[in-house]
């Protein structure tokens, strides 16, 4: 499965391990939570490639609170999981600190990281996600009592946000110092706002000019790591102590691999064959069946991951949308049979971008929310009924 590329020989990155509380990530990269991906099965087949810190899907904390199975179940972790990482979502300081408090007074979690940079609709518009930092007051609350709970079991907290609600509502530079000045372990940084969701190209700088004002603690980087080059360039060209990767794995669990050769100076690349794809979905849909202890379910939940897997590889039409549609693990098995399994990596074309990019819209926000930095009383009213009590994104 692996190749070794002919690359410059200046790919190696000297960083040293990502240091959060008493937690040593010996290669600095992050899995970012996806909702309805990042699940035990998939952190597994990362895990097996590479080092890193591999993150959970974003769980809800009012859902968590209210002992929502679904939420218990998503911030499971396998028993060989060095490093249980979950993230947290909520409006709420008291439901949020609750969260926080459950998962340390339970041993639930070895590390929390805080979601402020989701763009979906359903989030913004109750004024979570990238929506949030707008309110300082807000913001500074939550993050304050997330440190101050989490502090009780010597849990590392972080926070993942955007750079903002639009260019015109930029967040991401007083987020950073409140994050900060309120003792998070890390920051990272999606160089994207809320409005683009995840078109266009993410903004670097933005990234390097965090990283500079946060001299004394980690920043992290995340937007458009489709490669371990691109890892390379964005922290040669912003500082950065370390990299989140998000769409680019989906369909690439070796990446991982990818990265921790490239952190170690290592021109190693992993460039499948099809029929080593092949064996990769198929042990990816066997630990789906571990993971929800239903194959149906299982096989559901693999149809989307289909596209990635494949994309670039020689697979007919009809092919693909009976992969698509796989109802069990023997059909799977014999669909996977049809692919030509001596099939080469088809090079740029399994490359690059990959998952759904969206497009450019205003972002749905609570009625006034920009007109000041600050909660005003219909909206402190409002905060507590607000909290989505669904997890997963």
């Amino acid at each position: 499965m692996t190749v070794v590329s002919t690359l410059p020989a200046d790919t190696r990155l000297d960083l040293p391990p990502l240091q959060l509380g008493d937690i040593t990530v010996k290669t600095p990269v992050v899995l970012a939570p996806m909702a309805g991906i990042t699940n035990t099965a998939f952190r597994r087949l990362c895990r097996e490639y590479g080092g890193g810190l591999y993150v959970s899907e974003m769980v809800t904390s009012r859902a968590l609170v209210e002992r929502n199975p679904e939420s218990l179940r998503i911030i499971s972790h396998d028993d060989d999981e060095a490093v249980r990482s979950v993230q947290l979502y909520g409006v709420d300081p008291v439901t949020v600190g609750a969260a926080v408090r459950i998962l340390v007074e339970e041993d639930r979690a070895d590390h929390i990281d805080l979601n402020f940079g989701c763009p979906v609709p359903k989030v913004t518009r109750k004024g979570g996600g990238a929506a949030l930092p707008w309110k300082l007051d807000l913001f500074t609350g939550i993050v304050q009592t997330a440190v101050r709970e989490a502090s009780k079991g010597d849990i590392p907290l972080t926070i993942k946000m955007r750079k903002g609600i639009d260019e015109d509502h930029l967040t991401f530079r007083e987020a950073g110092k409140i994050a900060r000045d309120s003792g998070v372990a890390a920051v990272a940084l999606h160089g994207r706002t809320a409005s683009q969701f995840y078109s266009g190209k993410a903004d670097w700088n933005a990234i390097a000019e965090l990283r500079e004002a946060l001299p004394d603690i980690p920043v992290l980087g995340n937007g458009d790591i489709w490669s371990a080059e691109d890892a390379i360039r964005m922290v040669r060209q912003t500082g950065v102590d370390g990299v989140v990767i998000g769409r680019g794995c989906q369909g690439r669990p070796w990446l991982f691999g990818d990265l921790m050769n490239a952190f170690e100076g290592d021109s190693t690349r992993h460039q499948p064959g099809l029929g080593q794809v092949a064996d990769t979905v198929y042990r990816h849909a066997e630990l789906l069946v571990d993971t929800f202890g239903n194959e149906m379910m299982a096989l559901r939940d693999i149809r989307k991951h289909m596209a990635w897997y494949f994309k670039g590889y020689v697979v007919g039409g009809e092919l693909r949308a009976k992969l698509a549609a796989v109802p069990t693990l023997e059909v799977l098995r014999e669909l996977l049979a049809e692919l030509d399994a001596e099939s080469p990596y088809p090079g740029a074309d399994a490359e690059g971008p990959r998952g759904r990019a969206g497009s450019p819209k205003k972002t749905s926000l609570p009625q006034d929310w920009l007109s000041s930095r600050a909660l005003n009383d219909a909206q402190q009213a409002d905060i507590s009924a607000a909290e989505v009590d669904v997890s997963g994104g």
